[in-house]
């Protein structure tokens, strides 16, 4: 079996960089995941991130979450859930418009760390991108551009904690699904295990390592490449002990970006008949994938053709 990829991205600054690149395109192209060491993110800021996170989900969550699992009965439940997950989560949006200021019980020290936290991966995303160009053959920026549409990517963050779960044959922490949007940037407890991704027809574990980034593709990265790269399904499962902590920051394309695959990697592909994915509005795709997150990709690509052809969509929608 191959090894997770680990990518040190120190390396691109030696002799390494044309290894270090070729490792981050065959995790793109093969895996859809690969786990980042040496990103430039301080160690103390993370430290910082994930003591404060852990703290205001003990303070100011974890008896929510104990209330609504009694309310729900999930405690005694005798078959498996598939309509829920058992996490305690809230969105934290910085880009157009950042939201955290209505966010309740959310102390001035935290917002600020988590203000800071958000602006080091923001730049760390845009890096990424523009790696995926230079891989890609695209020229620098341009998956930044289409990102941008007519204002600002759409970014923020889910804040997620996934408590002791008694029964974890029976429900998942987190339904399996691929990420609708661009490129996901992932702080994950390093303790509590529970991510995997679907490779082949195998589960694998995606590593809990101390200070590490996990970065995963969307949808739209897939469309974009028209294939080369691809998002993949993933899922979390529910522990027996600990509670895991996930801090996953999306940075995607704005409402109104027009998605496409980039005219340079279309034309070998026309050539070789290749399937061509489709054009599409990006706030389009994602009222769709709202009803459909967690059904495969390829009908939600289907679909969005049609869309474009000029079908609403909740007819779209109501046809799967």
């Amino acid at each position: 079996m191959e090894s997770f990829p680990i990518i040190n991205l120190e390396k691109l600054n030696g002799e390494e960089r044309e290894a270090t690149m070729a490792k981050i395109h065959d995790a793109c192209a093969n895996w859809g995941f690969f786990e980042l060491v040496n990103h430039g993110i301080p160690h103390d800021v993370m430290d910082n991130v994930e003591r404060m996170n852990k703290e205001h989900y003990k303070n100011r969550m974890e008896q929510r979450f104990k209330e609504l699992v009694a309310s729900k009965g999930l405690e005694n439940v005798s078959t498996e859930i598939k309509d829920m997950d058992w996490e305690s989560t809230f969105y934290l949006r910085h880009l157009p418009d950042s939201n955290m200021s209505e966010i309740p019980d959310l102390d001035h020290q935290y917002r600020n760390l988590m203000k800071d936290f958000a602006k080091r991966l923001e730049k760390l995303a845009e890096e990424l991108l523009d790696l995926l160009c230079e891989n890609l053959g695209l020229e620098k920026g341009y998956l930044k551009k289409v990102f941008y549409g007519g204002k600002a990517p759409n970014y923020g963050t889910k804040v997620s904690n996934y408590p002791p779960c008694p029964k974890p044959d029976l429900i998942k922490g987190l339904r399996a699904h691929t990420d609708a949007g661009g490129i996901i940037l992932l702080f994950q407890d390093d303790k509590v295990s529970g991510l995997q991704l679907l490779k082949g027809d195998q589960w694998i574990d995606v590593p809990p390592m101390r200070h590490s980034i996990v970065v995963n593709l969307g949808d739209q990265l897939e469309v974009i490449t028209n294939g080369r790269y691809k998002s993949v399904l993933h899922r979390v499962v529910a522990q027996t002990d600990g509670t895991r902590m996930s801090i996953a920051s999306f940075y995607n394309p704005s409402n109104d970006a027009v998605i496409f695959p980039a005219p340079s990697l279309v034309e070998k592909d026309v050539e070789e008949h290749k399937q061509i994915y489709p054009k599409f509005v990006f706030d389009d795709y994602m009222k769709l994938y709202a009803g459909l997150k967690f059904e495969p990709k390829e009908p939600r690509f289907e679909a969005i053709k049609n869309v474009g052809n000029g079908l609403t969509l909740g007819s779209v929608a109501a046809a799967y």
